[in-house]
């Protein structure tokens, strides 16, 4: 019996507290209906915060509440955001069912099916469950169980017998609990009970006052609010629909934005497109943003901004090229100024600084061929150059004779000069719109300064505004501000289109025609030459420093510089090209003359055209201007010592050339005169050369000399750039002719040299006049070579004035030579002198035979002064010989026979002496002969 208790299935132990625990947990995770709050202060029910979160039907029947929720499982379980709900749910199922699984072992060790326990369970969770229901109350407690066929019947019923009092007393024990819990609080259960019918009457006054409240408040809402609120109602819709229509015509605008960027960018308007994207990428960063269906426009913007770079730098290359390879006729005019102002405009607003390099690299490529097709097209003229068999360009060309290749040159020049022409004029059409930007920049600063200096005066004012504005506000306020965004919109969609488009309609939504097109633009192109179109052409959004636009200018001169450097360069390896056979050494004077004065006329107008002097041509023509110096120079030395070394020191004639040489020099011009007709030179040659009024008797050397000093001197003129050399060279070849001439005369070099028997006093007097002729002409030439120098150069002048002194010298050598000539015959002759009869000796008349060939040597080779100084210092020298033969013969001025004799003597050589042409006049002072008494 004991055992047969123990599975009886009312709850006796550890295990049927545990059931009846899980079953009160169970009935928690349900939360009961709450009831109206009791409106009696003393006795409230239900807890406060279940009361506060209670919903209401009149505050919340247009609020959203928890009531209201829907849960999506499979959304709840799919949330990524949330990947822990699902591990804490599957851990509290875990713990559930772990729970329910020792449960069920109670329930099979108590012999209740489980089927049974899931169902007794679920029956409690029904919401009309109720223990006085028969069918419910035997499913809870199921008696079947209890009553079964067999031998155990009779102990079955016993027990169920003996559970059914059980159960009565423990339902008296409750009912007792009860009624002593009721004792305790009667008073207040009474008291509850009394005020119960208070509180139903004060319960439906409330709801009366209630209702009537309500049709109070129905009323005034439909006479003085319902209106009223309608129309504010409507008039914020409104505005939010003309929101909206801006919205959608701002977007409409927008959505034409790749349409009109292909459209402009087909007609090469690459600023108006570039604005319109710029434009665009602020409305869609300010206007619309989070717009879904533009969430990918910024990118393609972006793209097509990147693409349209590409294509700018493409068509600058191309306009370069078009630009610098069109023919080089004498037109300078710039290549579609409008497209060059637009693309550059273009490039800067990119920041794409570094375009002009396409520019320098395609100069270099248009050099290059600009003298390939000179040479081209005349080699195709000249018909005894055969291209098939001299196939090099280069060899082509070095068989040309000095006419066609200096037409070559002469072409390539003018090319060239055209050339730079033209990119001077694109360049400073680059430079005009750079210097644009710069002045935009400056004024947009002074107007930023102005404006500043306006808001700071009328601050005070704008404060005093703001005060009354924001004082109140009524529903006019309401109105006003409900209209402000709508005008607002329409300004905003205006500012932020295009600067080309036109105002939109506001009678249409979507048309094409607000967005920029291709017409506005290219008029705006078009009138970009003129300072209004390119003022409005320059975006406030070129965001460029001075410092970037002065750098930029500054790089745009030099490419000029460059230009002309690139011309200079590709002129120096033609030109080395052909000098390679030694083609430029082999001309004569003239053709190199020729040849110096077409490339210093060259150089010159590229100094003039981009205002920098190149060095690398000028630097070839001086390289070969030294080679032809040497050359020159080395040519009329050996010609000048050849015409020395058969020179025989004998009076020349003067042909009238020379004559008329020396008279150009004396006019003040040294140069070569022009060849006259034949007839003037008919005329017969002159005995002397007539030099401002003095007659010079010469040698034809000298007549050679000088007209090779006046080839130095008019190679000067024709070459400035070798004057110092010239002059260095020509004063070397005066020395030479000094030094040699002496050799050959004084140092009696002559004797040997051209075969002469002897040095005559007349060789003697006429070396000393060609070298007075040459000292004539020494100030002449300093004076012709200082003024072709520059100040710095002045130092070199001193070569003349160390050559005029050499001259001198040379013509004093000569005079002591001539004199010493004398000097030995009177030492010869008065040695032997005797003082007696007869008279005048046979030593004074071979004196005086001597002193008239000497006078007759050189009368008419020397002007008469020199020969009046000449023979004064022979008639010194004369005078001392006879004074120590007198002083040896004990002659004495004292009146005897002996001092007649030589008074007779001297008298006769006074008188002979002073017969002579041109020294009948020479002091003789012949007392000088006897010795002073003591």
């Amino acid at each position: 019996m004991a055992s047969s208790h123990s599975s009886s299935p009312v709850p006796q132990s550890n295990s049927s507290d545990a059931f009846f625990k899980k079953e009160m947990d169970a009935t928690k995770r349900f939360r009961p209906v709450q009831s109206l709050p009791d409106v009696c202060p003393k006795e409230p029910t239900g807890d406060p915060s279940n009361l506060c979160d209670s919903p209401s039907l009149v505050v919340d029947q247009q609020r959203w509440t928890i009531y209201h929720s829907k849960v999506n499982l499979p959304a709840a379980l799919n949330d990524p955001r949330s990947p822990r709900n699902i591990l804490h749910y599957t851990n509290r199922k875990s713990l559930r069912e772990r729970r329910f699984m020792k449960d069920a072992r109670i329930f099979v060790l108590l012999k209740i099916p489980l089927a049974g326990l899931y169902y007794t369970h679920t029956i409690f969770m029904k919401p009309d469950f109720a223990l006085e229901d028969s069918l419910t109350f035997n499913t809870v407690l199921p008696w079947s169980h209890f009553s079964t066929a067999g031998g155990k019947g009779n102990r079955d019923a016993a027990s169920s017998k003996l559970l059914q009092e059980k159960l009565s007393h423990y339902l008296d024990i409750v009912e007792v609990n009860i009624a002593h819990q009721i004792s305790l609080r009667s008073e207040a259960f009474f008291h509850a009970m009394t005020s119960q019918h208070e509180l139903q009457d004060y319960l439906r006054k409330t709801s009366q006052a209630v209702k009537l409240l309500r049709e109070k408040i129905s009323k005034i809402d439909k006479v003085m609010c319902e209106g009223s609120l309608r129309v504010l109602r409507l008039s914020l819709t409104r505005n939010n629909c003309i929101k909206a229509y801006n919205k959608l015509k701002l977007m409409a605008t927008v959505h034409q934005t790749q349409p009109t960027v292909q459209l402009l960018l087909s007609t090469s308007e690459f600023v108006g497109a570039l604005d319109l994207i710029a434009t665009t990428q602020e409305v869609l960063q300010q206007e619309l943003q989070g717009i879904h269906s533009f969430r990918h426009l910024g990118s393609q913007l972006c793209e097509l901004e990147k693409l349209i770079d590409k294509m700018m730098i493409a068509e600058f290359s191309t306009y370069a090229r078009n630009d610098l390879n069109r023919p080089l006729e004498d037109d300078c005019q710039i290549l579609e100024e409008e497209r060059l102002v637009s693309l550059v405009f273009g490039l800067l607003k990119q920041r794409k600084l570094n375009f002009y390099e396409i520019y320098g690299d395609e100069m270099i490529n248009t050099a290059k061929n600009i003298i390939k097709q000179c040479v081209v097209n005349t080699v195709s003229q000249i018909e005894e150059i055969d291209t098939e068999v001299v196939v090099k360009l280069a060899d082509q060309m070095r068989m040309m004779n000095f006419p066609q290749w200096f037409d070559l040159l002469k072409n390539i020049f003018s090319k060239f000069t055209i050339f730079l022409k033209r990119i001077k004029a694109t360049l400073n059409t680059i430079r005009s719109v750079v210097f644009l930007v710069l002045d935009k920049n400056q004024k947009n600063r002074d107007l930023e300064d102005t404006l500043q200096k306006n808001s700071a005066k009328e601050s005070l004012v704008d404060t005093e505004v703001a005060y009354l504005t924001h004082e109140g506000m009524f529903i006019s306020d309401a109105f006003g501000e409900g209209e402000l965004p709508a005008g607002a919109a329409d300004t905003t969609s205006q500012r932020n289109t295009s600067p080309n488009s036109e105002p939109c309609s506001s009678d249409s939504v979507s048309e094409p025609e607000c967005t920029t097109d291709s017409s506005s633009s290219k008029e705006q192109t078009s009138s970009s030459v003129t300072p209004g179109g390119v003022e409005m052409m320059i975006g406030d959004d070129m965001k460029l420093t001075d410092l970037e636009l002065v750098r930029l200018a500054n790089n745009i001169q030099e490419l000029l510089y460059n230009a002309s450097d690139i011309c200079h360069d590709r002129s120096v390896k033609f030109l080395m090209a052909r000098a390679k056979d030694g083609f430029l050494e082999k001309l004569n004077s003239n053709e190199f003359v020729t040849l110096s004065r077409l490339m210093e006329g060259f150089i010159l107008d590229t100094e003039q055209i981009c205002g920098k002097k190149s060095m690398s041509l000028r630097g070839a023509l001086q390289s070969q201007a030294n080679r032809f110096v040497n050359r020159f120079h080395e040519e009329r030395k050996t010609k000048l010592s050849l015409l020395l070394d058969n020179e025989r020191w004998k009076q020349a004639e003067v042909p009238a050339e020379f004559q008329d040489l020396v008279d150009s020099v004396s006019d003040g011009r040294i140069s070569l005169p022009e060849k006259k007709p034949a007839a003037t030179e008919e005329r017969k040659p002159a005995e002397f050369l007539i030099v401002e009024g003095q007659k010079y008797a010469t040698v034809g050397t000298v007549l050679l000399l000088i007209r090779i000093i006046l080839e130095y001197c008019q190679c000067v003129d024709n070459i400035p750039s070798i004057t110092t050399d010239m002059l260095t060279r020509l004063s070397d070849l005066l020395k030479y002719f000094n030094s040699r001439s002496c050799q050959l005369v004084l140092g009696a070099g002559a004797l040997q040299v051209v075969g002469l028997k002897t040095i005559t006093t007349k060789n003697l007097a006429l070396s000393s006049r060609c070298l007075q002729l040459i000292v004539h002409y020494i100030p002449i030439i300093r004076a012709h070579f200082e003024a072709r120098l520059q100040p710095k150069q002045f130092s070199m002048l001193r070569h003349f004035d160390h050559i005029t002194k050499d001259y001198h010298d040379h013509i004093a050598e000569i005079s002591a030579k001539l004199v010493a000539i004398m000097d030995s015959l009177f030492d010869k002759l008065l040695s032997k002198y005797e003082v007696k009869a007869p008279v005048p000796s046979a030593c004074f008349r071979n004196i005086c035979k001597q002193m008239a060939k000497m006078h007759e040597a050189i009368y008419d080779l020397l002007p008469e002064e020199q020969t009046q100084m000449l023979f004064l210092r022979i008639n010194a020298s004369y005078k001392l010989h006879l004074k120590r033969q007198l002083a040896h013969l004990n002659v004495v001025n004292d009146g005897g026979p002996l001092n007649g004799l030589v008074t007779s003597d001297v008298a006769f050589y006074t008188g002979n002496l002073q017969a002579l042409k041109g020294l009948n006049n020479l002091d003789l002072n012949m007392a000088e002969i006897w010795e002073q008494k003591r």
